[in-house]
């Protein structure tokens, strides 16, 4: 508090002082307070700091702040530290709220202390009124004052910071019962904790192992770095989707320029016209740059035919595009299509194969990223027209279909299903339809169209103003294709978004690899708003700090560089996840297994009659007489075949 003068109505109440302003004023007259015309808004006196009574200073400083002021009365009890600094504003900035906010209550107790013998206190005194003022004990505040003044003033703050240690005492466990639960843990198998934890008292059970509460087994899981457990639990695939996907921006092309294609299998019963009744297969073509639907055909199943003739329709309405993403399946990575494409990674590549119909086109093939198995869906934007209010919605909700709708998968059947199937005219009418009305729908939250135009519209534009660039098909390529031939929310990928940060290519988005533990949190984001695109630093809502996250820019669609970095980074990710888990399990479920009890064997109460049969020697029957034994005798001895081989033998030897 750099106040020096006070009001009456500031001064009622106070400590030492009358509750009303009449009896303030009356109060100051008596006692000759200093005190001057007020110049601020209302008028009236104000009086000085230091012609208060001391037990009203004080209670004025802990009422208005402390004073900033360098204090001449107290001497410095240890030399001033120059050292650790760093260290020790660290150590503040990873504390808490609540041991940040005891340190600048400490600090304001001492600087009233202070500023009570700047106003002519001795130490002794103003100790005391401090002591009154903030209930805290004589020894309290001289530990305080110590530790104030054996650091440089501007560090005072994190000095007087209580120590903080973050966690709480843990009970008992043996390192090899640890080892023994991870590796039943962080197996694929995905077991709960609470399975493991079972097993694995059975196990510390027999070999005296220390095992804590389950609880406390809980809270050590947790503990676990979030990828480890995502990596050796869910696979490389999923390790992949906990940090930031590369964004890419499309407006370094235009129309036409570059399109994707995938095959959707709708959730409707339909009457095929061979009289079958199945769910319909459609490949859609989109135009990358608007999102446009350019392209579809539908047939029982995905084939190549449905494929080629799709694109044929998109190069016959708008023209030939420069570049096109597709998955690896069998029917979209065909050799009439692609062969010849290098990388193709179906069927066997042959120097006697057919160009295929895109290289002939010139047209550029892109594949899908394929991650541990597995495709790599976000690569292509069609992708995202079939979830949810999407095509689906669009196409297989119709009120022309209800009955015939199965529902998104077997656990989620409508109570009509399987009531009735549409007709194959009907659905692919409906559908064509359905298109047109997705196309044309406005407002849309792309980046092109940035809530204000349909992808029609994005579409048309972009084409006619490029429509130069855009190849057209001549006769001859029209027939290739009819041939057999703030505050904010720390997302799952590990990345922040500041709306402040809104542009032309959506919102400013930040990405680091600590952020894998902390998905689902709210963090406080600090940053520059005049330069956005640098590192920003992130906090926990409770203060403490959690480190730096980098601007994540987007990259050209086609920008292949880029896309090698990405993937060169997400490689070293797995790698270092990898080592970390390897790490983290010292022992093979294997091994966790041999310290499990074996079961005890039961023990028949009541010794059973069963005798073990004799087969060696066949007992005969003779009437009227007791059984006897007698040898056994083979099928072969019994029907004469031994002797009769050994007799064709001689007979080709020329024994005979």
């Amino acid at each position: 508090m750099n106040q020096d003068w006070f009001t009456a109505k500031e001064l009622a109440g106070l400590s030492g002082m009358p509750g009303t302003h009449s009896a303030v004023v009356r109060r100051a007259k008596r006692d000759g307070w200093e005190s001057r015309q007020r110049r601020a808004q209302g008028g009236g006196r104000e009086y000085a700091f230091s012609s208060l009574p001391l037990e009203t200073q004080a209670a004025a400083l802990k009422k208005f702040g402390y004073s900033a002021k360098t204090s001449t009365k107290i001497k410095a009890e240890k030399p001033a530290k120059t050292t650790g600094r760093e260290e020790l504003w660290d150590l503040y900035e990873a504390a808490p709220n609540t041991v940040k906010e005891v340190a600048k209550h400490r600090l304001v107790v001492i600087e009233s202390i202070e500023r009570l013998q700047d106003n002519g206190a001795s130490k002794t005194q103003a100790i005391h009124q401090a002591m009154v003022t903030y209930q805290e004990s004589r020894a309290t505040l001289y530990r305080w004052l110590q530790i104030a003044n054996s650091v440089e003033r501007e560090d005072r703050l994190p000095a007087l910071a209580p120590s903080y240690k973050p966690g709480r005492p843990r009970a008992a466990c043996d390192e090899r019962a640890w080892d023994h639960f991870k590796a039943l843990y962080l197996a694929p198998e995905q077991r709960t904790v609470a399975h493991c934890y079972e097993l694995t008292a059975q196990a510390a059970k027999a070999e005296g192992w220390d095992w804590p509460p389950l609880r406390t087994i809980n809270r050590r899981v947790k503990d676990i770095p979030r990828h480890i457990r995502v990596l050796e639990r869910e696979g490389e695939n999923a390790l992949l989707r906990l940090y930031p996907s590369m964004k890419r921006t499309v407006r370094d092309i235009h129309a036409l320029f570059w399109i994707n294609g995938d095959g959707y299998q709708h959730n409707v019963f339909v009457r095929m016209p061979n009289g079958e009744i199945g769910r319909p297969k459609t490949w859609f073509w989109q135009d990358i740059y608007s999102r446009r639907i350019v392209g579809f055909r539908t047939d029982q199943s995905e084939n190549t035919d449905m494929i080629r003739l799709a694109l044929g329709d998109v190069i016959e309405q708008y023209g030939i595009p420069e570049h096109v993403t597709i998955d690896n399946t069998r029917a979209a990575a065909n050799k009439w299509l692609t062969g010849g494409v290098s990388n193709r990674y179906r069927f066997k590549v042959k120097e006697t194969d057919p160009l295929g119909l895109l290289p002939q086109l010139g047209i550029k093939v892109h594949w899908t990223t394929v991650v541990a198995g597995k495709g790599w869906g976000q690569a292509k934007p069609v992708e995202r027209a079939f979830g949810v209010g999407g095509l689906g919605d669009y196409v297989d909700k119709h009120p022309k279909f209800e009955g015939a709708y199965t529902g998104p998968n077997v656990t989620a059947k409508p109570d009509n299903y399987g009531e009735k199937a549409v007709d194959w005219d009907v659905f692919v009418k409906t559908l064509r339809q359905a298109i047109t009305r997705w196309n044309e729908k406005e407002k849309r939250r792309t980046e092109i169209c940035a809530g204000v135009h349909s992808f029609k519209q994005a579409f048309q534009e972009s084409y006619q103003r490029n429509a130069e660039n855009i190849r057209r098909a001549t006769a001859a390529q029209r027939r290739l294709w009819l041939m057999q031939a703030e505050s904010v929310l720390v997302q799952r990928d590990a990345t922040v978004a500041l709306s402040i940060g809104n542009g032309p290519n959506g919102k400013n988005r930040y990405g680091a690899d600590f952020l894998t533990d902390h998905a689902g949190e709210r963090v406080v984001v600090r940053f520059d708003p005049d330069n956005l695109h640098n590192a920003v630093h992130l906090y926990r809502n409770d203060g403490r700090y959690l480190g730096e996250a980098e601007c994540l820019h987007a990259a050209g669609f086609g920008d292949t560089s880029a896309g090698r970095e990405w993937n060169r980074e997400n490689k070293r990710r797995s790698k270092a996840s990898k080592l970390a888990a390897q790490a983290e399990k010292r022992m093979s479920v294997l091994e966790a297994t041999e310290y499990l009890p074996e079961p005890e064997e039961s023990v028949p109460e009541d010794e059973s009659n069963v005798r073990r049969g004799d087969f060696g020697r066949v007992q005969k029957a003779v009437a009227g007489s007791d059984i006897v034994d007698q040898p056994y005798q083979s099928p072969a001895d019994k029907y004469g075949f031994n002797d009769a081989m050994e007799r064709h033998l001689k007979k080709f030897k020329g024994e005979a």
